[in-house]
């Protein structure tokens, strides 16, 4: 053995480079396997191997990059019969170096065999690099290694794909953690060498923006972590966190845990894309299609770069105006123009988490290079998009994720940039901030039945901690942060200091219920005075119980639901009592003269009669600055009273593909010519163009002489309507109001979630069920109906309290 190649002489050469100023980063790992690979090279030589050998880094080592504590992957490999001193003369200097070493000895022939049992063996050697010896053996099982990779890539990736799931089931979220496993949790390390592997399958390839300098950066912490430590430790733990921080020249813990977040999610992100690319590839090959890779398994550029759907795709389907499905992905219509659309992001992003499906990476790249920035206030139809698209519940998060890989959730909420990636040090949270606010509008979609305004409960569990990116108590400056961005969104005044009130309060019932004494009634009253209203008090308790569940399985038990609960029925009941009669919902003022004299036409020819009218509002900044563009249609209809009319005047809309907004209803006596019913509806086309007034009072016609079968013309419809996976969401909810809801009719509520012809459906079963619709007051915030119906007998009198449970059990089914 040489004097260079003794152990002690090595490991002075390896604590000098450590020790070298400004030597750091992927500078210092590179250098580290430099001189690893000139000591393991003289070591092969002094140990006299034969011809027909070669000395091979493989795995981490392979890569060409060693963190401090790195074990070093070798292998020996040899063509024909060895000396079996031979490793050993190479083994033990290393092991007296104090260096760990992960060695084998093989054959090509059995290392290829290894590769093919064992799916780690074979990642490894997918990074084989020479070191010393016979350069041809070490290309000739290189070659031979990625051949049998790449032939064998469509059963081996699925392996690959459950490894990953399962070791993100074991390790976690590496970007939501408070002591991460840089390498093995999910984001880590271990994902960037999983998609390495993806591309030289040549099946996929991962989208490569801000890949490459996440890797560096955990590696970085990593290395950090090692010299802090003294061991070849991955998991950042809490003790060690200021320490790294110093190390990297991070301001401090929470600073570093931010960019490790960071980092993280840039991987995810990448490893999300591509494995469903990879899904796509594999499924055409098992139908028998052969996939070009120059379209489908690169990212950017040429193909599906521009985010629209390419020409000759086999299969698209509108889900909404300029957003199509193709492959199991959201993508843009050829006719979509993000930069004269600014809802579009809101729109594309709300209609694929209904849909239970996400959007394509190639379109969110491209709405965020090209779209519209959103006029301020919001368009009504973007505030009613955001809620929509928190409305689907856990659908929502993987949209949400793609949307903030790009940045389009920051320039849509400036305010999210203060929560982002921001860690909670509090042993409760599971989350970021930022991840714990799109988990508590998750858990708060499925309490929309249990609210008047599922609008404002979404909207306040996404912004109810945004004041922690501020000092001071995170309520008092949430209450000011989402004032401004409730305004900014279109709220009206009203909605604005409710959603101030729910941020400010978010903690008080929890608080109250758990450290008070629950039989005092200055417990109660303390609750009253803060909500002062049952719809107050309804949207703060589902927003306490939303928060709690989605902090974590510590903040939330049997016993805390039971007080909240308790207290929350208690505060009910006294303002229950305290609370006016409610006033009958419906127009708030008398018929118009427009409204008046489509109800004498109606009850002069017995048909119908209405008007279309579009309300146009200014369509938002740059290149259509100043233009304007339809974003509703209101449409007034008189028709003579008859039974049934809300259901079929419904079911025609919907076969138009009228989405109603909202729709009032009540009777008129035009000059004493016979009962009139006049309806008023705002709807908004599903996608497409609005349909020809002409065209609509002819299919009215139709459907009311019975030439036209609405039920079944939309049973057709949705039986050859593709078929989605969608979402799960809460089951209808169809009560009766109490009493004093109105003295002269029976207000039946129903909340459910909005589908094409809810409406018919509601109105065919409460016709089915003999009950007459006196005025209803119809309301769709974002994917949620909210209903009320006044229904009266054929007397004109309130229903019997058996009566009125028979139509709702009716409607219920009806909706079931």
């Amino acid at each position: 053995m040489t004097t260079t190649d003794q152990p002690s002489d090595h490991a002075a050469a390896r604590a000098r480079l450590l020790d070298e100023p400004g030597l750091t980063g992927a500078v210092r790992r590179k250098a580290l396997a430099r001189l690893a690979d000139d000591w393991l090279a003289g070591l092969y030589a002094a140990a006299g191997a034969p011809s027909g050998t070669a000395l091979v880094a493989v795995g981490g080592y392979g890569r060409g990059e060693l963190s401090p504590r790195s074990d070093l992957d070798v292998l020996l490999l040899h063509r024909g019969p060895l000396d079996p001193a031979l490793p050993e003369r190479i083994w033990y200097p290393v092991w007296d170096g104090g260096a760990a070493l992960d060695h084998a000895v093989r054959t090509p022939a059995e290392a290829r065999a290894v590769a093919a049992d064992d799916l780690k063996a074979q990642l490894g050697l997918l990074d084989a690099r020479h070191l010393a010896g016979d350069a041809e053996l070490t290309a000739e099982l290189r070659s031979a290694v990625l051949s049998d990779w790449r032939a064998g890539a469509p059963g081996r990736l699925p392996e690959l794909r459950a490894s990953c799931l399962e070791r993100a089931e074991r390790h976690g979220e590496l970007a939501f953690l408070l002591e991460p496993d840089l390498k093995e949790a999910r984001g880590g390390l271990r994902d960037v060498v999983a998609l390495n592997a993806i591309a030289a399958s040549w099946l996929a390839d991962a989208p490569r923006d801000g890949l490459e300098a996440a890797a560096e950066r955990l590696a970085d912490v990593r290395d950090a972590l090692h010299l802090t430590t003294g061991r070849a430790t991955e998991r950042l733990a809490l003790q060690e966190q200021d320490q790294v921080a110093a190390r990297l020249g991070v301001l401090d813990a929470d600073t570093l845990l931010r960019q490790v977040y960071e980092a993280a999610r840039t991987i995810s992100y990448a490893a999300d894309v591509t494995w469903r690319s990879v899904e796509r590839v594999l499924a055409a090959r098992g139908g028998g299609g052969r996939v070009r890779r120059s379209r489908l398994f690169t990212f950017g550029g040429a193909g599906r770069g521009n985010g629209a759907v390419a020409r000759g795709a086999v299969e698209r389907s509108p889900l909404a105006e300029g957003v199509v499905e193709q492959d199991g992905e959201a993508v843009l219509a050829q006719s979509a123009k993000p930069a004269q659309d600014p809802v579009l992001p809101l729109r594309a992003a709300a209609a694929a988490a209904q849909a239970g499906l996400t959007v394509s990476y190639a379109t969110v790249r491209r709405l965020a290079a090209e779209a519209a920035p959103l006029p301020v206030p919001w368009p009504d139809e973007a505030r009613a998009q955001l809620v929509t698209l928190l409305g689907a519940g856990e659908a929502a998060v993987p949209v949400w994720e793609a949307y903030e890989a790009e940045g389009l959730i920051t320039r849509l909420l400036p305010d999210w940039e203060r929560v982002r990636c921001r860690p909670q040090r509090n042993a409760v949270h599971v989350w970021t901030v930022d991840r714990h606010l799109i988990e508590t509008a998750v858990r708060a979609a499925a309490m929309t039945r249990r609210v008047a305004r599922p609008d404002l409960l979404l909207v306040a569990a996404l912004l109810h901690d945004i004041g922690k990116g501020w000092p001071g108590d995170h309520s008092e400056a949430g209450e000011v942060i989402v004032r401004d961005v409730a305004a900014r969104m279109g709220f009206d005044k009203a909605d604005v200091e409710t959603l101030a009130l729910l941020v400010r309060h978010h903690l008080t019932l929890v608080d109250t219920a758990t450290r008070r004494d629950p039989d005092d009634p200055a417990t109660v009253e303390l609750i009253t005075e803060v909500t002062g209203t049952l719809s107050h008090l309804e949207l703060l308790h589902a927003l306490t119980e939303a928060d709690a569940t989605a902090t974590g399985p510590a903040a939330w038990s049997a016993w805390r639901a039971s007080l909240v609960s308790g207290l929350a029925g208690r505060a009910a009941a006294r303002l229950t009592g305290a609370q006016e009669p409610a006033a009958e919902l419906g127009w708030a003022s008398g018929p118009t003269a427009e409204q008046e004299r489509l109800a004498v036409e109606a009850a002069r020819t017995g048909e119908p009669a209405l008007t279309l009218l579009a309300h146009a509002v200014t369509a938002g900044t740059g290149p259509a600055d100043g233009a304007t563009e339809p974003m509703g249609v209101e449409l007034t209809l008189a028709l003579p009273d008859r039974p049934g009319l809300l259901g079929t005047v419904a079911g025609v809309l919907a076969l138009h593909r009228l989405t109603v907004r909202s729709a009032g209803l009540r009777e008129l006596d035009p000059a004493g010519a016979g009962p009139v019913l006049l309806l008023g509806w705002t709807v908004a086309a599903e996608y497409g163009e609005l349909p020809e007034a002409a065209r609509l009072r002819a299919d009215l016609r139709r459907a009311l002489d019975g030439s036209l079968d609405v039920t079944r013309k939309l049973a057709e419809r949705d039986a050859a309507a593709p078929r989605r996976r969608g979402i799960a969401t809460p089951p209808p909810v169809v009560t009766v109001a109490p009493g004093g809801a109105s003295s002269s009719a029976t207000v039946l509520e129903v909340r459910a979630h909005d589908a094409p012809g809810l409406l018919h459906r509601i109105g065919r079963a409460l016709d089915g069920a003999g009950a007459r619709v006196r005025t209803a007051h119809v309301s769709t915030l974002g994917a949620e109906a909210v209903d009320a119906f006044y229904l009266t007998d054929p007397a004109g009198g309130p229903l019997t309290a058996e009566r009125a449970r028979e139509v709702a059990a009716a409607v219920q089914e009806a909706l079931s």
